[in-house]
Order: C-alpha cells, then sequence, then structure tokens
C-alpha cells in the first residue's frame, strides 16, 4: 500500500520487463536471506515480519507494471480473459503452496521450506531474461517521479469510471479480507488442525478457480455493476455461514463461495481500470487502484483481528457479513461503468507548431487559448461539451482553465489553460486520445466555421530582461488544438 504509487509512477516511466526483473531479484534475495537467518537459528516473530514487509515492498514494485505487461502482450480485445487467467495461476498456486509448503516442512524441515520458496524465483527471472516487448518511444524526456506521480493522481481523480472502482474495491477489500485473515484462528479454535486449514485453503482456492472460469459467462449475462453486487452478497452469505458454524466442514463448503466471489469481483475491478485508463497511465492507475485494495485489506485485517480479540472470532466473521451488504448497496450511488466504448488508443492527429522564438524545453508557462464562435441556438450543447473539455484538459495536464465570453460580442467564446513548460505542452498533447480527439471534432460541429481558432503564448514577466528573440511571441492562430 505504502509505495504503490511510486511503483506506478516507476512502472509508467521505465521498461516495465526490466523493473518486473528489479523486483523479482529483490525478493530473490529477501528470500536467501531468509533462508540463512532460518538455518542460523535466528528468526523471531519480528524478524519474520520485516522479512514479510521487504518481501511486500517487492511485490508492490511488481505488481504495477506486472499488471501493466498484461494489456501490452494481449491487447484490450483479450484483457478481461488475461486478466482471469492470472487470477486463475495466483489462486491455484496459493491453493497448492499452504500444502505444498506444509510436507516439505513435515520432511526436511522450515529451512528446506524456506530454500524452495527461494529456488522458484529462478524459473520466471530466466523467462523475464528471454522475453523481449516491444517499447515504444514518446520522443520525449522521461517525466520526473513527483510529477509522474502528481499526474497519476490527478488523471484518477478526475476519472469518475475510475474513482467508482476504487471506492467499491476499499469496500471489497476491508470487508472480505475478514475471511482470509481470521480463518488460521477460526481453524485453531475449532481444532482442525494443519491438514484443516489447508482444506479450507484448498476449498476457497478451488472456489476462487472455478469463479474464474465461470467468470465470462457471468460477464455475458450480467452488467458489472449487477455482477459485483451479486458477489458482495455472495461473499457476505459465505462469511455469515462460517461465522455461524464452528463445524469446519459447513466452513469448507461456504468458502468455495467466496472464493469464487473473490476472484470474479477483483479481476472485473483490474479489467475496468485498465479499459478506463489509456497506456501512458495504466501503471499508476494500477497502483491507485491496488493501494485502494491493500489498504482495505489492510485496515480491514487489523479491524476484524481487534474485533475478534474483543469479542469473538464469529461476531467478526457477522459484522463483516453486514460490512459487505454496505458494500454491495454502494452501486446504487457509485455504479461501476456499464459500457467501454472510448477509444484510448493516442491519437496521432496533432503536429507541433511553427513558432518564432527559440523556446527552451523549460519554457514556460505555456498559455493556450482557444476562440468559439457560438449560436445562441447551439449554447446548451456548447456548454455541455466544454464541461467534458474542461475535465479532459485538467486531467491530461493543463491547469488554470477558464472559459470567458465576450462582452462587445456574446457570440464570441474563448477557452483559456496553461502547462507549465513547452516540453510538458508537449507531453499534454501526447496523451490525447481518439476519446480526447472526438471532443473536439464534436466543438467543431457546434462553432462557427471560422473557429476554433487556437494562439500559443509563453508568458512572460515584465521586470525580466527579455533576449531579441523572446522579445515577440507571435503565434499564428491554428485550427488544432
Amino acid at each position: 500500500m505504502i509505495f504503490s504509487l511510486v511503483s506506478g509512477a516507476i512502472a509508467d516511466g521505465y521498461d516495465r520487463r526490466r523493473v518486473i526483473m528489479i523486483a523479482q531479484a529483490f525478493m530473490f534475495a529477501v528470500s536467501l536471506a531468509l533462508v540463512a537467518v532460518t538455518w542460523a537459528g535466528l528468526m523471531t516473530p519480528a524478524i519474520l515480519l520485516v522479512f514479510t514487509f521487504l518481501i511486500g515492498c517487492g511485490t508492490a514494485l511488481n505488481n504495477p507494471s506486472w499488471q501493466a505487461s498484461i494489456g501490452d502482450i494481449v491487447g484490450k480485445e483479450r484483457l478481461g480473459q488475461a486478466v482471469l487467467l492470472n487470477s486463475v495461476s495466483f489462486n491455484v498456486v496459493r491453493s497448492v503452496g499452504p500444502a505444498v509448503g506444509g510436507a516439505i516442512i513435515a520432511a526436511a524441515g522450515s529451512v528446506a521450506a524456506f530454500g524452495v520458496n527461494a529456488l522458484t524465483y529462478l524459473p520466471l527471472l530466466i523467462v523475464l531474461f528471454l522475453w523481449r516487448p516491444v517499447i515504444a518511444s514518446s520522443g520525449l524526456p522521461r517525466e520526473p517521479l513527483h510529477t509522474a506521480m502528481t499526474s497519476g493522481m490527478r488523471y484518477v481523480l478526475l476519472s469518475p469510471e475510475i474513482t467508482r472502482v476504487m471506492l467499491r474495491a476499499f469496500l471489497f477489500g476491508i470487508s472480505t479480507v475478514v475471511v482470509l485473515s481470521l480463518l488460521p484462528l477460526y481453524a485453531s479454535q475449532a481444532k482442525a488442525g494443519a491438514l484443516g486449514y489447508g482444506l479450507m485453503l484448498g476449498a476457497f482456492g478451488g472456489g476462487a478457480v472455478a469463479g474464474a472460469f465461470g467468470s465470462t459467462w457471468l460477464r455475458a449475462r450480467l452488467t458489472p455493476e449487477r455482477l459485483v453486487r451479486t458477489t458482495f452478497v455472495v461473499f457476505a452469505a459465505s462469511a455469515a455461514v462460517i461465522g455461524l458454524s464452528p463445524v469446519i466442514w459447513v466452513a469448507i463448503l461456504a468458502l468455495p463461495f467466496g472464493g469464487a466471489a473473490w476472484v470474479v469481483t477483483l479481476s472485473l475491478f483490474n479489467t475496468t481500470v485498465q479499459l478506463s485508463s489509456p497506456r501512458w497511465v495504466v501503471g499508476r492507475a494500477l497502483s491507485l487502484y491496488q493501494m485502494a485494495t491493500f489498504g482495505g485489506m489492510a485496515l480491514g485485517a487489523w479491524a476484524w483481528g481487534s474485533l475478534a480479540e474483543a469479542a469473538t472470532v464469529p461476531t467478526a466473521l457477522l459484522v463483516a457479513s453486514v460490512v459487505m451488504l454496505l458494500g454491495s448497496s454502494a452501486g446504487i450511488v457509485y455504479p461501476l461503468p456499464e459500457r467501454f466504448d472510448d477509444d484510448l488508443d493516442p491519437h496521432d492527429g496533432w503536429r507541433r507548431p511553427k513558432v518564432e522564438l527559440d523556446l527552451l524545453p523549460r519554457s514556460g508557462p505555456i498559455s493556450i487559448s482557444v476562440d468559439y464562435e457560438i449560436d445562441d441556438d447551439a449554447l446548451d450543447a456548447f456548454l455541455d461539451v466544454m464541461r467534458e473539455r474542461r475535465r479532459i484538459r485538467l486531467r491530461n495536464g493543463a491547469h488554470s482553465w477558464v472559459l470567458t465570453q465576450n462582452l462587445e460580442n456574446h457570440r464570441l467564446w474563448q477557452e483559456t489553460f496553461k502547462v507549465p513548460t513547452w516540453t510538458e505542452y508537449l507531453r499534454y498533447q501526447s496523451r490525447t486520445t481518439q476519446a480526447d480527439a472526438e471532443v473536439t471534432r464534436r466543438l467543431r460541429q457546434i462553432a462557427s466555421a471560422s473557429t476554433p481558432s487556437v494562439q500559443r503564448a509563453v508568458v512572460r514577466d515584465p521586470m525580466r530582461t527579455a533576449t531579441r528573440n523572446e522579445a515577440s511571441a507571435y503565434h499564428p492562430p491554428i485550427d488544432i488544438a
């Protein structure tokens, strides 16, 4: 949760393959250190938590690049199926892993189990070394990390479809984590032993795999919002059954439903975020979604553990079930998008204008003014489009956006905004998608034939001494914003 936004900015600014390799190599090194400390007999609960935190840091660096790479490999047409396949692989090994680990511990001890865990990183590192993805170059300098984080947050906050997913993911994480966080304690109190705990984990993971294979069928028959509301309710019923019954076999029968709801919901959230984000910001969008989800899980694990300690495990499970029902009803106010019709591929229709000034990459701020002539009968349609225009401008990196109407001629309108530097203006234009360009085409249909026209200027401080080339800021009007 803590490092998600940073790793998202890294995923969008650097070679994702190399980022994944560094993250995996870091976790491999931490796993080797875990083996060494355990072999030396120095392991304590506190040290184990430190190693767990370090592996979590590696996971935080790995996940945005890993998830964003799925879309790079398969494209948006198969993105949903690819995300599901990734979820299947994760849940299969999560189900099998504890059993394998328990068998190794029984046969050779904890050191051997940690050693086998460390070795599992090697095949993935080999695959990453052999993978040669095609990397598109923008021709612009890499965005500084702090501004990349800011632009990612700005894009997500101005994208209602993504913020709704983040809210629902937070509610899902904080409530449904009750099962996985309290399952060891439930198994202990039910005197299920290691075998019973493994069977419960296997039931949850098996349900997740079944849910992944059935997800395509469900998505074909239910809208995303209706599907998510259903999975919230199904998980609530699963947790309530476990909380009401101390019998382990009842829990084993209920857990597959929770596992299925878990994978269907999280894969749908992940796919929605990716389909709602252009490629230039998808890593940061995924990292913020990851922050909301894992932040909810971290807070929920602590909260339900505290409630179980103050009351009982069944009480915590039942209260969490009520929260899941609230998460389902939140869709009434914050529904998920039902369609993904927007074309978020880059728009290549813009051309760099010819300017008379010798601009440096850091020259700025750059002020852009767009003039429109709007007939009275087209005013309502114009204002509707301009509201969307404002959101797109600000989301892509503009600031100080204003819309003014001429006092002498009420048919004349002017849109003005700024970007910090010339480089940021070029970067702003490179972020334009086909869907953004469609808004421009709608404006052209509304405005009179002679407009819109665009003027670009660099903001000057009159107290500074200007060079000869900087003395004039004439920019002839052009018709592409």
